[in-house]
């Protein structure tokens, strides 16, 4: 089920290869979460087959919701994580896919196709970029480490906005970047490109699929307060595990 993962993430990473910069239309499913026809293309795509392989299994997409089956087994895809971007033109975007069995996260595949750089791990396989195995980093000060974080789409009516946290890794890591693809931050994670990753308000699928590359590659992954990570949880903390706790203490501050 891995390859078939493998095949469908990279034919939907192409469909959305072909339509950047090219006229889409967009919608709106809150004042600045966008989604766009390419978005429902794609998610159809990836529907199509697993229902034509996997008739029996569930889907649980962005776009489409929960298909319901008494199936033990869940995909749980994001067909276009990054729609801001892409929409934009900025070339930071990926198609996302998870498998649960159980509720159990079985096996995750990231796409980039503007990279051509494929993420994929299999529980108690390890994880790998485009085929190559891939770790974490081996950085245990927080003060020298590059962090990684997104902003939730109700940033400008909720209390919950991340600006405290963001100023606070400000002046405790050595720099935060925020790239707008949940799922692309937890894979450079994965591979050593960022030391640890935060954020709230997300959804299973955003989540799902880069969760478990990041600990296949070694790396740990938590709730804000170093509790077990489950993809229904609206918060995740990911990190190489040597800055774990102190990424926890930071985003404890403004609690005390």
């Amino acid at each position: 089920m891995l390859d078939f993962a493998i095949r469908m993430a990279q034919d939907a990473g192409r469909l959305l290869r072909d339509r950047v910069n090219t006229t889409i239309d967009i919608g709106h499913k809150g004042a600045i979460n966008v989604v766009t026809d390419v978005d429902i293309a794609s998610e159809q795509l990836i529907r199509d087959a697993i229902a034509t392989h996997y008739p029996r299994h569930e889907v649980l997409a962005e776009e489409g919701g929960l298909s319901e089956s008494k199936s033990e087994y869940r995909w749980v895809i994001d067909p276009l994580d990054g729609t801001t971007n892409f929409t934009h033109g900025y070339p930071v975007f990926c198609v996302s896919i998870a498998l649960e069995r159980q509720g159990e996260t079985i096996l995750g595949v990231v796409y980039d196709p503007m990279r051509d750089e494929l993420f994929a791990a299999e529980r108690g396989g390890g994880a790998a970029l485009n085929h190559r195995p891939i770790h974490v980093s081996k950085i245990d000060n927080l003060m020298m480490s590059l962090l990684s974080t997104g902003f939730p789409y109700n940033i400008k009516t909720s209390t919950l906005t991340n600006l405290d946290h963001w100023a606070n890794f400000a002046m405790n890591a050595q720099a935060v970047r925020r790239d707008g693809a949940a799922a692309i931050d937890l894979c450079y994670v994965a591979c050593g490109r960022y030391d640890g990753f935060w954020e709230l308000n997300l959804s299973p699928w955003d989540t799902a699929a880069g969760a478990l590359i990041v600990e296949e590659a070694g790396g740990r992954v938590t709730d804000f307060s170093g509790n077990s990570f489950s993809n229904y949880t609206p918060q995740v903390l990911a990190s190489n595990g040597l800055i774990h706790e102190r990424i926890i203490e930071v985003l404890a501050m403004d609690k005390k």
